[in-house]
């Protein structure tokens, strides 16, 4: 193997008994494993955050199913390269996973472009995504892949990685990581096993020594950190949005400024703002979300370089708007109770009585339009959800 092979390429598992986390997707009895063992083949959407599985999966399915495997990143790919993959499918006897990472790059006409393939089975495509492919691939196209959510890697799932790759580092065992260092780099990765495995190998590579400190160094060491679609793209919106929150508009315009000059999607960061708007401006301000939608709209109209000045206008306007997080609070303890209590009864008198059974049988009996008392179900009626 070369030694040149990044880290997370090495221990990079090939098969489905190796792969860490996603117990959801690939325990027992769980779909993405009956798909591999009865060999069902079809198309598929992974959404969920980086570095927690989504290219490994694709790659150990397309082994699964004794299928090519092609992989292209829509950041850097154009419809020349899609097209030479078509033509090696349809030459070809085998059967051909197409794995597109960041697919929600592509535009309308490029995802246009492979919705006749996916059709006819030239090619079974696997997309890859950290956004929600509802808004980000077209609906004929996500018709016709069922989607898949991957979650955050826990803590017990981050160690066994990052013991993985402590152990590959010498020919002469693992290296040693005391506890205070295993928990710093799982709480730094937050869930994102590339980024622990990177860190590692850089910081080895920098100090020969794991602990606090040298990852802490080598955390700071822009060229190692810098990846305009990995790390540094995900701590940078990080930063840009802790800042609206906190109210610290120079933070905010200046960590703006770095996404635009890296070039990143104007309509990313707008999407950011819209969800901002609700979940954390939410009842202090709702006009925020009609600017967050109008600078979204904005984006998409001009387009860069102008729209920079439309991302400012709106992100100031953020973080300078009273904060009121109890709409989105309420929608999270809510949604913590369909959970534990399923769809619970709703209470006749707010039923809609459509036919001659259903009011004999007691709905809408008792209703009416301006009842102050409880309308949620008999179990939870001393629930408040809005505080």
């Amino acid at each position: 193997m070369k030694t040149s092979e990044p880290l997370a390429s090495k221990i990079r598992p090939h098969v489905l008994g190796d792969f860490v986390g996603q117990e959801h997707l690939v325990g027992k009895g769980k779909p993405l494993k009956t798909a591999m063992q009865n060999g069902y083949i079809f198309s598929m959407i992974f959404w969920g955050p980086p570095g927690v599985g989504k290219t490994t999966l694709a790659m150990i399915y397309a082994q699964e199913i004794k299928a090519d495997f092609f992989h292209l990143s829509a950041v850097s790919a154009g419809k020349a390269d899609v097209k030479e993959i078509i033509e090696k499918a349809q030459k070809s006897q085998n059967k051909t996973i197409f794995f597109l990472d960041e697919i929600h790059r592509f535009n309308k006409a490029q995802q246009d472009y492979l919705l006749p393939y996916v059709e006819d089975g030239t090619i079974i495509l696997i997309g890859a995504t950290t956004e929600n492919p509802s808004f980000e691939v077209i609906a004929p196209l996500l018709s016709r892949c069922r989607v898949f959510v991957l979650n955050e890697l826990n803590e017990k799932e981050m160690l066994q990685i990052i013991d993985r790759a402590l152990k590959e580092l010498t020919d002469k065992g693992a290296v040693e990581l005391d506890e205070d260092a295993q928990a710093w780099l799982s709480n730094m990765a937050n869930g994102d096993a590339r980024q622990a495995i990177t860190m590692i190998e850089n910081t080895y590579k920098l100090y020969k020594k794991i602990t606090v400190d040298t990852l802490k160094k080598t955390l700071q060491s822009k060229h190692l950190r810098y990846d305009k679609q990995g790390e540094e793209h995900y701590n940078t919106i990080s930063a840009f949005i802790k800042s609206m929150r906190a109210g610290d508009a120079d933070a905010v315009v200046y960590y703006l400024a770095r996404m635009v000059e890296s070039g990143e999607d104007p309509l990313y960061i707008a999407r950011r703002m819209v969800i901002f708007a609700s979940e954390d401006v939410g009842l202090a301000s709702p006009s925020a979300l009609v600017v967050a939608n109008e600078v979204f709209e904005a984006c998409q109209s001009i387009g860069y370089p102008e729209c920079a000045i439309n991302l400012a206008h709106g992100a100031v306007f953020l973080a300078k708007s009273k904060k009121d997080r109890r709409s989105y609070n309420a929608l999270m303890a809510a949604m913590d109770d369909v959970r534990k209590y399923g769809n619970l009864p709703v209470p006749l008198k707010i039923r809609n009585p459509v036919t001659r059974l259903n009011k004999k049988l007691g709905y809408g009996k008792g209703y009416e339009k301006y009842d102050k008392t409880s309308l949620l179900p008999d179990e939870l009626k001393e629930k408040r959800y809005l505080q």
